[in-house]
């Protein structure tokens, strides 16, 4: 452990973030800019750490991707502007490649209509030895058709048990589930929406639909609630990251994703040959 680690203790983010099975969700504005892990660090002390943090999820990825055994798969969700994007390229920016592939869920198109919901999203969950990130998921499935009332509630409702089943059926054939909910405040999503319409090279990113979701923000955090107090599971249980501040929303999702693969007790895979016993040619 470094001197950093030991100074600015970086508390748990398994235990202060988790949503145990049966727990209840309340999404305040005021959670959304918590510090719960980190009370007596700051802003340049927190990406000192991050930097660190990161650099040892490099290490362990390395080893995860050669012993080939574990699957992880990393279910990221949140409010429009949440962070979505820039905490996928901050957490995983050390990692090979090779390792990981990310996945961003957009409206359903006609084939993808033309099948069940979770057709388009089984065929991208991880191998062995590989890390999957959802940007977005099937999670969308779920949230969208309530708020939006795309069909009858019946739909929504009966969702809830077939993401349960089908988490459950891939951490059964061995997939590591860590769902994580960034929670945003609808003030600082007014002023990461401001930010766009002020910067040209960001207006891609903006959408009208954007502020008719916003004024569905009650109903918003309203299904969000329920959907994690009935979707998170032992198998697959949900973290709520308070994300108004991106420092801290990275340093604390690269926590949760570092000690997630520590518990999988990675190790080089063992060679049947000894090297000293090698000799390569000249």
């Amino acid at each position: 452990m470094s001197q950093a680690w030991a100074d600015m203790k970086l508390g748990d983010p398994r235990k202060a973030f988790l949503v145990p099975e049966g727990g209840k969700v309340k999404l305040t504005e005021e959670g959304a800019d918590e510090l719960k892990i980190f009370p007596k660090g700051g802003k340049s002390d927190g990406e000192q750490l991050f930097l660190e943090i990161l650099q040892k999820i490099k290490a362990q990825q390395k080893v995860l991707y050669a012993q080939g055994k574990h699957r992880v798969l990393v279910i990221i969700q949140a409010m429009d502007t949440g962070g979505k994007d820039g905490c996928v390229k901050s957490v995983f920016s050390t990692v090979d490649p090779a390792g990981i592939s990310v996945k961003s869920f957009k409206k359903p198109n006609e084939e993808d209509l033309a099948h069940d919901f979770l057709w388009r999203v089984h065929p991208h969950v991880p191998g062995n030895g590989e890390i999957t990130v959802f940007n977005r998921s099937h999670y969308e499935d779920i949230i969208a058709v309530r708020v939006k009332k795309l069909y009858d509630d019946s739909v929504w409702k009966r969702r809830y048990r077939h993401v349960i089943e089908f988490e459950r059926m891939l951490a059964e054939e061995g997939t590591t589930i860590l769902k994580i909910f960034l929670h945003i405040s609808k003030a600082e999503q007014k002023r990461r929406l401001e930010a766009r319409l002020k910067n040209p090279a960001k207006h891609w990113k903006f959408h009208p639909d954007d502020l008719a979701d916003r004024e569905r923000w009650e109903c918003f955090q309203n299904a969000y609630e329920d959907l994690i107090e009935r979707t998170s599971t032992e198998h697959a249980p949900w973290y709520v990251i308070p994300a108004d501040r991106k420092w801290f929303r990275n340093l604390a999702v690269a926590q949760l994703f570092s000690e997630t693969l520590q518990d999988l007790d990675l190790t080089f895979p063992k060679v049947s040959w000894d090297a000293e016993e090698i000799r390569i040619s000249d």
